[in-house]
This record gives C-alpha cells, structure tokens and sequence, in this order.
C-alpha cells in the first residue's frame, strides 16, 4: 500500500521570507536556508520548520532537529546550534500563517469527489441559481430557489435546501445538510453538520405535548466555520444567529432563538439551551452546558464541563457545577480540602 500525501507544499521559502510574513525577525541562522515543511518538535528534522511557545515543551526545543524554530524573545536562547531561531511575539499564530502560505489547499477545502463543476449526478433544482464557480459533487441535492454563491463547494451527498441562500467561496462537506438558513460569505460547515431543522419546541400538558411551529430561520454570518456533527435549530419565532468569526467545534449543539456573537469560540460537545444570548468573544470550553433565556456577556469565558444557569457578566471567567465566577469557585476548593484534611485527621487520631 502506498503512502499517501493529502496537502503537499507549494514550494520553498527561505528564512528571512518566513520572518518578513510573521512580523519577526531572524535571531540566528542563515536568512537564505529554506525550509518546506511543518513538523512538531519531537519529528522535525532538516527542511522542517517548527515552533515553541508552550515551556512543558523545553526538552524537546533544545533537542530539535529542525532547520528553523519560531519562539519568544525570551526563548530564543535556549536553542540548539545548528536551528536557526525565529523570534515572533505570538509562535502559534506565527505558524499559523506560515502553513497557510505553504500549504494553500488546507484552508481551500475541496469534496471527497475532488472535481470542480457541476457533476451531471447531482440533483439541482431547474429554479435554483448558481452563479460561475459553483461545485456540486455527485450526490448532492440543491432545492427549489435556492442561490449559491462563486467559489462555493458542495460536498458529495449534501443538500442545501429550498429557498437558502448561500454565499460566496464557501464550504459545505460531506452528508450535510443547511434548510431554512442564509449564509454569509466564505462560512465552512464541515461533514455531517444539520443546520436549519426543527428546534425542540413544544406546549407540554397532561393529555400530551403540543407541537410548537417553528417558523425561524438560521442566519450565519461571514467567516464562520462549524465542526462535523453539529447542529444549529432554526428558530421558532425569530432567527437563531451565528455572528461572524465565530468558531464552532465538532459535535456541539445550539438551540433554537439562540444568538451568539462575533468572533466566540465553542469547543467540542457544548450545549446552548434555546434563546440564549452570547455577546462577542464568548468562549466555552469543551461539554460546558449553558441553560435557557440566559445572557452571557462579551468576552465571557466558561470553563469545561460547567453547568451555566445563571446570567454571566462581561469578561468573567465561570467554573463549576453549577457554574460561578471561578474565584468562590476556587475558595469552595481549598475549603474542601481543608475539611476533608481535617476530617481524615480526626478519623486517624
């Protein structure tokens, strides 16, 4: 069996290109080596640029092989001889921008079919409306009136339903499907999302549970991307908004009328109950659970796994089940190892 190579560079790039296109500058090193790959510390070998900026990771940066490594000031000295030293006030984000240069086709995702066009096994709509640079792989269903912008790709085996509209140089993966929704412009929703279905409403009673219509849309703004698995409900009565920026994890669900802002951050497995609001820059972290009709303020950050079920101001960090700012949290837990101390000293005595 042969090895596959998925994202292949798009060339070379020597190291005083490299410290020019992450605002840095070149501590140590021969400005003319070049490098054409990414690699961790531990793997990176000649040819291989790497990266430093977490300290649990010291070891293995003063024993890197790489040709280069992009690190803090304040680390710059701790590298090996013979790897050049690439001095950047943020590493990560300044890898960031070296692997979108290197390595285009990672952030230009194309369908597991991998042509462009049209595919005559696609089902499009006679009243739908494609502009020039549409793909639509084999499989895919595009509804009655829907539009879609230039440069969009649809996976093999989506379907955009009818009457969406779809916006420019997007992305829509395998299996996925976007019904009752408008889309901004370069927005990635990756294999398996479901935007747009019923969200989970209905006027409970003694003789049985009474459907709520749910006559909202989704409205996704410019710049979002959403992970495998996801589900966003379209609205009962007003919109469910996703404001743009905004990062969405796998596997993670958001409830109907519910609002988030721009540029938030919602890690795998999290929750959002209906008509919640998120202002922007909200974080949560990973299976966080965030209750109804709540409002969570801008640059809120959540802890994961917490429990949210009461209001969160701007800019507080919340911990816990249920969930409070984490500084009570953090006493509650010195006082329990205190007690639990004292108690296990009582036992013993």
């Amino acid at each position: 069996m042969t090895d596959p190579v998925f994202f292949r560079p798009s060339g070379p790039l020597d190291l005083a290109e490299v410290a020019r296109l992450v605002g840095g500058r070149l501590a140590s090193g021969d400005p003319a080596a070049t490098v054409n790959r990414v690699a961790p510390l531990d793997q990176a070998g000649p040819g291989d640029l790497t990266f430093f900026e977490n300290p649990r990771y010291l070891a293995q940066f003063k024993a890197t092989t790489a040709t280069a490594c992009i690190a803090a000031e304040k680390h710059a000295a701790a590298a090996p001889a013979g790897t050049a030293v690439i001095v950047a006030a943020q590493p990560y984000r300044a890898i960031a921008l070296v692997m979108q240069r290197l390595f285009p086709d990672a952030t230009r995702l194309k369908g597991p079919w991998g042509d462009d066009g049209v595919s005559p096994a696609a089902h499009v709509h006679p009243t739908a409306r494609l502009e020039d640079g549409v793909t639509v792989e084999p499989g895919a269903v595009i509804g009655a009136g829907a539009e879609i912008g230039a440069g969009t790709r649809i996976s093999a085996n989506a379907v955009i339903g009818a009457g969406v509209r779809f916006g420019r140089d997007g992305f829509v993966g395998p299996t996925a499907s976007v019904t009752h929704a408008l889309v901004g412009n370069r927005v990635t929703i990756h294999a398996g999302v479901r935007i747009g279905q019923d969200g989970f409403g209905f006027a409970m009673g003694a003789g049985g549970h009474l459907k709520v219509p749910q006559i909202g849309r989704v409205v996704i703004q410019d710049d979002v991307e959403i992970g495998a698995n996801t589900t966003i409900d379209r609205g009962s009565n007003r919109d469910t908004v996703i404001g743009e920026g905004t990062k969405i994890d796998n596997g993670v669900q958001i409830g109907h009328n519910v609002t988030i802002g721009r540029h938030c951050v919602l890690v795998a497995q999290t929750g959002i109950s209906g008509s919640t609001e998120l202002g922007d820059y909200v974080a949560l972290g990973g299976q966080a659970g965030i209750a109804g009709h709540l409002k969570i303020g801008a640059g809120a950050q959540i802890s994961g796994a917490s429990s949210v079920k009461d209001d969160v101001p701007a800019g507080e960090r919340w911990v816990g089940v249920p969930a409070q700012p984490i500084r009570g949290w953090m006493r509650e837990q010195t006082a329990l190892k205190r007690l639990a101390a004292a108690t296990k000293g009582e036992r013993e005595s």
